[in-house]
């Protein structure tokens, strides 16, 4: 009774724009790192889902029934390019106790005026409106903005006084991502270097508002514009394997677009090193290839691009820190970048083999599994066949005969393995 209950007032609390829509995956909260981590799933299976690819989505009823057999600890709403919806993720700013709310985030609530819910940990709120998501940057410290490729956990937990539908809120939207997202760096610290590009602690990246095609060609003509385009044409030549080219690309459009997750997966997506595995889910996390190799592209790159004005010296400097450099050079400082990008690259190779070994521990023990099953079957079928020979041998032939069914089965599972 108590889930029939839960169902009812979560889907009655939901705005239908979001209830009749089939993007609905299931999470489970797993410890990843010392942290906890909602990992997406599948809705009535249980394995890992992907925010690209809907066919590991399902309609919100399978989704939410997956949950109620306690199979899963929630629910979420995938952002596509094919829906009007965007996310706005207010993180770390509501006290779980009294309710308490920072000032920006009410701020924000307010002026949207749309379907706002408080999040699972209880710390957080999500916002959900209808409108275009402005070009340039979608974070900003504990503020995030999406609209595809990204799934929200859904509560249904609304807050008292905002609205119970989506609403169109371009204006809002606009006006917010320019005043907290796009230039708020600059109103919490008017007196930093105006042309810094170094991501730090206490440091931001620059705002990149490149067009694609303007961007690419940037990077063609950039100092290191031969390899960009290369990678760009899919030429892995000078890499072990085409995930490290995959990586070295990601590392450059890291640079050119300010770490905007959402334009370099657009950008690799026209690259000449696109494969089925950019959107196959590779880790335990539920994290497809693209979105990990993005994230640790991201997180090796400390140059970005700075479009503010300077003397060419300085940018051509800033072009040389962020070049990925061959081998075929002399200078010291070439060559430690191209060490420290060669670590990088193998550290992810590392992890990719240490997935696959995992995923073959996995098949072997299930194979040996049937393996113990059929030679016990067969076992037991060669008893009820001759249960007169049974008793008179000494069972060194019937030994004989099960070791040899028994061999032929293990080199029948382990070519199909291989």
């Amino acid at each position: 009774m108590m889930k029939k209950t839960t169902k009812f007032l979560i889907q009655e609390k939901l705005p239908a724009q979001l209830v009749e829509r089939d993007q609905w995956v299931c999470w489970r909260s797993e410890k990843r790192d010392g942290k906890k981590t909602k990992i997406p799933v599948v809705p009535g299976e249980g394995s890992f889902a992907s925010s690209t690819n809907s066919e590991t989505w399902s309609d919100f009823e399978t989704a939410l029934s997956f949950v109620a057999n306690g199979r899963a600890d929630g629910i979420g709403f995938v952002f596509t390019t094919d829906d009007p919806i965007v996310g706005v993720d207010l993180d770390d700013c509501r006290d779980p106790e009294t309710g308490d709310v920072e000032e920006d985030a009410q701020d924000i609530i307010e002026r949207f005026d749309s379907y706002t819910e408080v999040s699972p940990s209880g710390t957080g709120y999500h916002v959900l409106i209808k409108g275009n998501l402005p070009e340039g940057r979608n974070r900003r410290g504990q503020i995030e903005l999406y609209d595809t490729a990204r799934f929200f956990t859904v509560t249904g937990d609304r807050v008292d006084d905002t609205s119970g539908q989506v609403k169109r809120r371009q204006d809002a939207l606009e006006a917010i991502h320019r005043e907290y997202v796009q230039h708020h760096s600059e109103i919490e610290d008017p007196e930093r270097d105006e042309h810094t590009s170094v991501r730090g602690d206490s440091q931001t990246t620059p705002t990149v508002d490149l067009e694609d095609n303007e961007l690419l060609k940037k990077a063609k003509n950039a100092s290191n514009g031969p390899k960009f385009e290369r990678l760009w044409n899919g030429n892995t030549a000078g890499y072990d394997s085409n995930s490290e080219a995959d990586m070295a690309l990601c590392c450059l459009l890291a640079f050119w677009t300010g770490g905007e997750t959402a334009q370099m997966d657009t950008l690799f997506r026209q690259s000449g090193l696109l494969r089925a595995k950019w959107d196959e889910v590779h880790y335990a996390d539920g994290s497809t290839y693209g979105e990990k190799t993005i994230e640790r592209a991201i997180e090796a790159t400390s140059e970005y691009y700075d479009p503010s004005p300077r003397d060419e010296s300085t940018q051509a400097e800033l072009d040389l820190e962020s070049e990925a450099t061959d081998l075929d050079t002399d200078e010291p400082d070439r060559q430690s970048a191209y060490l420290v990008e060669k670590n990088q690259l193998l550290s992810t190779r590392v992890n990719e083999l240490e997935a696959t070994i995992e995923q073959k521990d996995e098949r072997i023990a299930e194979l040996e599994s049937q393996v113990e099953n059929l030679s016990a079957e067969l076992s037991a079928r060669s008893d009820e066949d001759n249960p007169e020979q049974g008793q008179r041998t000494s069972g060194t032939e019937d030994n004989s005969d099960n070791t040899s069914l028994l061999g032929r089965t293990r080199r029948l599972f382990s070519g199909n393995s291989e």
